[in-house]
């Protein structure tokens, strides 16, 4: 073949190209696993921030049409809140740093502090400081995303962002440091591998004390009945909970805290499954117990009961164990809404249920399924009483001095108006039509 006089001139610029780079040039194993690492847990914050997205439709869903803007309104400002309150204080609240005080509290201080370099942290060798924070700080805005869920309808907006603000930038940050921090449950012997108690029972007690210090929502409990107040748009709270098990890929996924393609697969096994699982049981609960058949806001919830229940053990317990985690999580969430039903306590999306119920049984189904012989049954059972009286304490306190300063429910009139009116004098749902001149 004869080379043209274009082709001769570009040969020793393929040729360069195509040599092997210098030994200095060449980027080492560990710099490539470094990258992949950091990759795969930065892919994992962005499926955790979807599930922000998943909550937000999913809360639509589940309530009236009425509260819609003051439900997106919450959520969009929760992530916000989350974000800011977690740079300042709420990352080095958490993890401990150079100046330690002490293994019961866990936590450096205020303020945030870079290794030597500047860049990673000593406790996420496999990925950037940034990527660390950033992912951890997704975890934070959720807790107060579960509490939006169980109290809306009927709080008001500026009272919600203060406590919202006091608990994840404080109340979480100080109890995540107690197993993820290295504080005293770590040390114990605790284990909660992506939060079924650090993350959905802290913000379900808080659920706990706001439902509680509100009461219920006008014509939920009339004369010791229980009158349904139905969600506007099943749809959309089904789009909400798929939005919710693919962002669980990343939630349980990253929390590998590697790319470990064993380890990272292997969780998202027994993560699916236990959603799968979750289903049918609820699907086989409320069909038993639903006259009128079954309920498939229940079986949406079902899912997130598996999901909630597995997160706790994912890469600890076997493949079949986690169906049957999930299969308990199921019956259980239909069993819970019944009975705060019974008690009146109005949770209008179930998130009680879901995030406190099964995040408690998850956490005490690791010291019954876990492989790991070091997981104690007894051990988990003493976490999930800490960080129950830790969290419930301080949300009723939070919330307290909120509802006797500020107020917390908002007037008999603006509820029956809806919140988006009273609150943000607008609607989702504007029932006019707009005249296009000719």
């Amino acid at each position: 073949m004869q080379l043209s006089r274009k082709s001769l001139l570009t040969l020793p610029l393929l040729l360069a190209v195509l040599a092997p780079a210098p030994a200095a040039a060449q980027q080492t194993a560990a710099d490539a696993i470094f990258s992949v690492n950091n990759v795969w847990m930065m892919v994992a914050t962005f499926l955790v921030f979807i599930m922000h997205l998943g909550f937000s439709t999913l809360e639509v869903g589940l309530t009236q049409s009425k509260n819609t803007v003051n439900i997106l309104f919450k959520n969009v400002s929760i992530i916000a809140i989350g974000l800011l309150t977690y740079a300042i204080v709420g990352f080095n609240l958490m993890y401990p740093g150079e100046f330690s005080m002490g293994s019961f509290f866990g936590f450096a201080g205020f303020g945030i502090a870079t290794d030597a370099a500047g860049i990673t942290s000593e406790y996420s060798e496999g990925y950037t400081y940034w990527t660390d924070f950033l992912f951890q700080a997704m975890f934070a805005a959720t807790a107060a995303t579960i509490v939006s869920g169980a109290v809306a309808e009927r709080i008001k907006l500026a009272s919600f962002l203060v406590f919202a603000t006091l608990y994840v930038g404080l109340v979480y940050p100080i109890a995540g440091s107690w197993k993820w921090g290295g504080g005293w449950l770590d040390e114990r012997g605790f284990y909660d591998f992506a939060g079924s108690t650090l993350v959905h029972s802290v913000g379900g007690w808080a659920a706990v004390a706001g439902v509680f210090l509100l009461g219920p929502r006008l014509g939920k409990y009339v004369n010791d009945q229980i009158h349904p107040i139905p969600g506007h748009n099943i749809p959309l709270a089904a789009i909400g909970v798929f939005l919710l098990w693919l962002g669980w890929f990343g939630f349980n996924g990253g929390s590998v805290l590697s790319a470990d393609p064993g380890l990272v697969s292997y969780v998202l096994v027994t993560t699916c499954l236990a959603a799968a699982a979750g289903i049918i049981g609820a699907m086989l609960t409320t069909w038993m117990s639903n006259k009128g058949g079954p309920d498939a806001s229940m079986v949406l919830n079902g899912a997130l009961a598996g999901l909630v229940g597995i997160t706790a053990g994912a890469d600890t317990v076997s493949v079949m164990s986690s169906v049957i985690i999930g299969a308990v999580a199921g019956v259980l969430v239909v069993v819970s809404v019944m009975v705060f039903d019974r008690i009146k306590m109005d949770d209008p999306v179930g998130a009680i249920s879901v995030h406190l119920t099964c995040g408690i049984w998850g956490t005490l189904a690791v010291g019954i399924f876990s492989t790991n012989p070091d997981h104690s049954f007894v051990t988990q059972l003493i976490g999930v009483a800490a960080y129950g009286a830790f969290a419930l304490t301080s949300a009723f306190a939070i919330f307290s001095v909120i509802k006797a300063t500020m107020g917390l429910r908002v007037s008999e009139e603006e509820e029956r108006l809806g919140l988006d009116l009273a609150e943000h004098n607008m609607e989702a749902y504007p029932d006019y039509q707009i005249v296009i001149p000719r």
